[in-house]
């Protein structure tokens, strides 16, 4: 992407005509062009003065050509009824010219009959447009056969419109013979050819046949078959070529190239220049372009001018302006347009518009409004508002209809419906299966379906083995890498279990760590634990401030700890309301211990 920022790349190739600095007149060679030209045009006048049919017959063509028919049409017949078929062509043309269809394509035929090539795809192309297509057929089929290019041109799009298997074959005779359009329209072709057979080794030489004949076109001119190697290339990675194409195709008037240049060059960092292939594509009618300067003036806080544009991409048709004017609202707290804008945006069948709408819809309480348009959503494909429906039906207990909805997304590739998934199949039994989409929504960065997965992981591991001598051997199990991502991404009771791990292996400051990690992040365990670390390590005083936190938190064994504490300082008051809070927190074992400590303390004051 670096070559995006460099604006001699893009803006100072030779792809682009530089001005003139010659004045407006004819140079040395130009006039001696005009003068052997018109050497050339007194000799044939000359020679068909004289009688010469080849020399009437080039001469009208000359003339032709210029656009003197009357000068032209005299020469033209006396050739034709001379016999010759170049003539009788071209008078065809003259008098097509003149609006004399019917006398033109009598002219035609009398040509094409004697060989003319170039007369056969004139009257093809007559009969077509009468809609006479078995006429044009045949003629532009005689065309084509002769090595006519514009015939077998106009014989493959005839094909071509009536379905026709042959139309591949002339497109591509007319393409390799250098027609642009036909080798475009090739390239069309095989690439829907290309995605109905991307699985397979012919679908991979389809595509390369593809970016071949779209390059033939590029190269010649077509500005469509530029934008489309730009996309090719850009897929690729190939993005300082893909930007010069869309440049090329952009400054021949394809907007749907500056919308894609500018893309482009914002992902290089070129936002300024972005705005400006951006401001010209939407100017010439690119809805896409008009979305994305609103994005980048919303972005800026430019909220008014944002909304014009993302009004200009809705009137040129793009209905994800509608979306984006209602996500604009809606950020702005301007819930009614937000939702008339989303409802639009639905309405128009925009599905991430229409879970949108439902989602404004619920949080207004209105859950009957809200579900219809989820479901319609969903129905189109939103992996959002198949979660979302997930939630709904969960939460009015109906587990199964929920479970359907929570599938659907996960086998979108949704991380937390995965998640989801998960968590019920842990409840049904099923191990496996939960096992499996726990590993999926871990993968996609749940931190919850990594420590899940730990757990179901750490359930079925073996006992570590012993050492020869006795000394435990630590082997660094699939578990604990789940562990320790879940810790990374600040799940609390993953980060007391990695503690614990390390722990148990030694590692007092590594234990330490993620203990004081979870404590300050709120886990009342890992404020527990780090308080047994520390008292271990003879920081009694420390350690009772982490137990008093966790002691608030409610842990039960942490306030049965202070009791202890504060008993052995002979604080006794202190260790008794301590003990009755620990009695009331629990477990029932620590209940039990913290009531006697508690009675035992009472008698100790009463004494």
């Amino acid at each position: 992407m670096d070559v995006m920022g460099d604006k001699a790349t893009l803006f100072e190739t030779g792809r682009f005509v530089q001005p003139s600095s010659r004045e407006d007149t004819d140079t040395p060679d130009e006039a001696g062009e005009i003068a052997d030209e018109a050497a050339e045009e007194l000799r044939q006048r000359l020679a068909a003065e004289a009688g010469d049919v080849e020399a009437m017959s080039v001469l009208g063509a000359m003339l032709l050509r210029r656009g003197d028919l009357d000068g032209a049409e005299p020469h033209l017949r006396a050739a034709t009824a001379a016999g010759d078929r170049a003539a009788a062509n071209n008078l065809g043309v003259l008098l097509h010219q003149r609006g004399y269809a019917d006398e033109a394509a009598g002219w035609w035929r009398i040509a094409a009959v004697a060989g003319s090539a170039a007369a056969a795809h004139a009257l093809g192309r007559h009969h077509r447009e009468r809609g006479d297509e078995p006429a044009a057929e045949y003629w532009l089929r005689q065309a084509a056969e002769q090595g006519h290019t514009l015939g077998a041109y106009a014989l493959a799009d005839l094909l071509e419109h009536r379905g026709d298997a042959g139309a591949e074959k002339w497109m591509r005779v007319a393409a390799e013979r250098g027609h642009r359009e036909a080798a475009y329209r090739l390239a069309r072709a095989l690439d829907r050819k290309a995605a109905r057979e991307a699985d397979g080794d012919n679908g991979v030489q389809v595509l390369d046949e593809v970016e071949q004949w779209y390059r033939q076109a590029a190269a010649r001119g077509h500005r469509r078959a530029a934008l489309h190697l730009g996309t090719i290339l850009e897929k690729r990675g190939e993005l300082k070529e893909a930007g010069r194409w869309y440049l090329t195709s952009a400054k021949d008037g394809e907007a749907r190239a500056a919308c894609a240049l500018g893309f482009l060059l914002r992902d290089a960092g070129d936002t300024e220049n972005a705005a400006v292939w951006w401001l010209r594509a939407a100017q010439d009618g690119d809805g896409n372009a008009a979305n994305a300067l609103g994005a980048l003036h919303a972005e800026r806080g430019e909220t008014q001018t944002a909304e014009r544009w993302y009004r200009a991409a809705m009137d040129a048709g793009d209905v994800n302006g509608a979306y984006n004017l209602g996500l604009l609202c809606a950020e702005q707290g301007r819930t009614a347009p937000a939702e008339q804008w989303y409802r639009r945006a639905a309405y128009a069948g925009h599905r991430e518009a229409a879970n949108a709408l439902a989602i404004l819809l619920l949080r207004a309480g209105d859950e009957k409004g809200a579900e219809p348009w989820f479901s319609k959503a969903a129905e189109a494909g939103s992996v959002d508002a198949a979660f979302n429906l997930g939630i709904l039906h969960a939460g009015r207990g109906e587990e199964q209809a929920a479970l359907r909805w929570y599938e659907r997304a996960a086998a979108a590739g949704h991380t937390e419906a995965a998640l989801q998934v998960g968590m019920a199949r842990l409840r049904d039994g099923d191990e496996q299966e939960a096992e499996r989409h726990l590993r999926c929504a871990a993968g996609g960065g749940s931190a919850e379906a990594a420590y899940r997965l730990a757990t179901v992981l750490d359930a079925r591991r073996p006992p570590e083995p012993a050492h020869e001598l006795g000394e435990p051997v630590h082997r660094r199990s699939e578990c604990e890498e789940w562990y320790e991502r879940a810790a990374s991404q600040g799940h609390r009771r993953a980060q007391v279990r990695v503690g614990m791990l390390a722990a148990a292996r030694g590692d007092v400051t590594e234990a330490a760590r993620w203990y004081r990690e979870a404590a300050e992040a709120g886990s009342r365990n890992g404020a527990f634990n780090l308080g047994l670390l520390l008292a271990r390590e003879g920081s009694e005083p420390e350690a009772a401030v982490w137990w008093t936190r966790a002691a608030d938190a409610g842990h039960g064994r942490a306030a049965l700890r202070l009791a202890l504490v504060y008993a052995r300082r002979g604080e006794l008051a202190e260790g008794q309301r301590w003990a009755d809070r620990a009695a009331a927190l629990g477990p029932a074992s620590v209940a039990e211990r913290a009531a006697r400590l508690r009675d035992a303390l009472r008698q100790e004051l009463s004494a």
